[in-house]
């Protein structure tokens, strides 16, 4: 079986655990960015952080954005949160980014939880 950025993902997801395992549980989102933006520039690792993306219906642009909180190597959606869980919506709502980037594969992380929790969500 063929894993969609496999080991891109799996570096990204060591990252991840690597600030999770600093910071613990319980910080606001943005903290647990702020973090992994410093990672990824340690790692060289390219990224955009809270990128736009247009959302077309029928051949319009709609008024209202997706902003994605990281595109890493230019092909790899990451989605933080810090939740309690995560819940069907955060799946919807990374899909939805792939819907809008073209991108394959998404990461869902959710740095709320004792343990880490992350998804991988491949369109």
């Amino acid at each position: 079986m063929d894993i969609v950025y496999r080991e891109e993902s799996y570096r990204i997801v060591g990252i991840c655990m690597d600030v999770h395992n600093h910071l613990g549980a319980g910080f606001l989102e943005v903290v647990y960015k702020d973090a992994l933006e410093i990672e990824f520039q340690r790692a060289g690792i390219s990224y955009e952080r809270e990128k736009q993306y247009s959302v077309q219906y029928k051949g319009v642009t709609l008024q209202h954005h997706f902003f994605a909180d990281f595109v890493l190597l230019d092909s790899i959606i990451l989605e933080v949160k810090g939740m309690a869980g995560l819940a069907n919506e955060h799946i919807a709502q990374a899909l939805n980014y792939l819907k809008v980037s073209g991108n394959r594969l998404a990461l869902l992380v959710n740095f709320g939880e004792q343990k880490l929790n992350y998804r991988r969500i491949v369109l």
